[in-house]
């Protein structure tokens, strides 16, 4: 997919797309209706996303047979009506110093059951239980999980860009020192550089140097970066919106033999576990081919992770390529394959992509060599 510039603005018929889509996946559930509160569920059905998440309560009401409703506080409610005027969404506001749950109530069945957004604060849906005592809640990640895994082709195209944003800071990385500067510093040019190449948000930059490396979630600490030691980087974050998350492990100078031989095996892992990309497969499919290659090679037990997770307007969302998930892959969904070999007090290798699923099998969003690279 050619990747142009800017994106096209996601459309009011996108917007309704997903929310007919939310309210039929609701039906299939078993649910009455989606509750969703200020968060990535919010803006990818509507565009909205409040200047600030606070004890005021905002809410998105989807249900069958009703007009998609947004409440909000009267003092937010032109910046709200100016984000959805076009999604057919209907703008409700609330006084301060009125009970807004028992205006949230009359958008509720009683004794419905509604699926809710996962990060509502619980004081919210604390109030909500208490205006409406009949109404069962039940977290969307328990319910609706994959809502937002099958992507469009404009998510599609934003994630494409960013990919290749993520690519060109690796690419401009490796031609910096690494030697003899701390593992803060490289972390602050992987940020500064992803932010040059269109990022406008960076959500980690892990650089693990020597025996960090054997930590998967290592944050940047003021180790010196020395010859001879493997460096694990994985850094991404947000473009147009929409998630990059990449790692390849490079080497300062000539790398050790163990460190050749473990970073062959992550690759080779990896490379496997992308051709068993196909829909219809089992999400724990893919993380067996992984899983087997890493364990006959006699490090299986330092493989302590699963293989991946999806990505979208969030860096980690379903789904999840794990052990005994039995969903199966489908064209448009997108997820990292990034196996993983730590050996305490010594290296780390990790090897990582993010891979959309296609007719015919995977396309990877990043393309840079996932060889060894030797750095300076």
């Amino acid at each position: 997919m050619a990747v142009r510039w800017p994106p096209k603005p996601f459309s009011a018929d996108d917007y309704a797309a997903r929310m007919s889509r939310t309210i039929h996946a609701a039906q299939r559930s078993g649910l009455d209706g989606v509750i969703v509160a200020p968060g990535p569920d919010l803006v990818w059905l509507t565009g909205y996303e409040p200047t600030a998440i606070t004890e005021r309560l905002t809410l998105l009401v989807l249900a069958p047979r009703v007009r998609p409703t947004l409440l909000v506080p009267t003092l937010e409610r032109p910046d709200a009506e100016m984000a959805v005027r076009t999604t057919g969404v209907g703008v409700v506001d609330w006084d301060d110093g009125t009970d807004p749950y028992r205006t949230a109530s009359a958008f509720l069945r009683p004794g419905g059951t509604f699926g809710i957004s996962d990060g509502t604060w619980s004081s919210h849906l604390l109030g909500l239980q208490q205006a409406m005592p009949s109404i069962t809640y039940r977290g969307l990640s328990d319910c609706l999980p994959m809502l937002r895994a099958v992507k469009d082709g404009g998510e599609l195209y934003r994630l494409t860009a960013a990919g290749a944003a993520a690519d060109a800071t690796y690419t401009e990385i490796v031609r910096r020192p690494f030697a003899g500067r701390r593992e803060y510093e490289v972390a602050a040019d992987l940020a500064r550089l992803l932010r040059e190449f269109g990022h406008e948000r960076v959500d980690f930059t892990i650089v693990g140097s020597g025996p960090n490396g054997a930590e998967p979630h290592h944050e940047a600490g003021d180790r010196v970066i020395a010859p001879g030691d493997a460096v694990v980087l994985d850094f991404g974050g947000l473009m147009h919106g929409y998630g990059s998350d990449t790692t390849r492990t490079v080497s300062v100078g000539e790398p050790a033999e163990e460190v050749m031989l473990v970073h062959e095996v992550v690759r080779t892992a990896q490379q496997a576990a992308f051709e068993a990309v196909r829909p219809g497969v089992a999400c724990a499919d893919v993380d067996r081919v992984a899983r087997e290659i890493i364990t006959e090679a006699g490090y299986g037990e330092r493989f302590v992770h699963r293989t991946g997770h999806g990505i979208g307007v969030t860096t980690h969302e379903p789904p999840y390529l794990v052990t005994g998930e039995r969903q199966a892959l489908e064209p448009g969904m997108c997820f990292s394959i990034e196996p993983g070999v730590y050996l305490p007090g010594r290296f780390g290798v990790r090897i990582e992509d993010i891979v959309t699923v296609t007719e015919r099998g995977g396309r990877r969003l990043n393309n840079t060599d996932r060889a060894l690279q030797v750095v300076e």
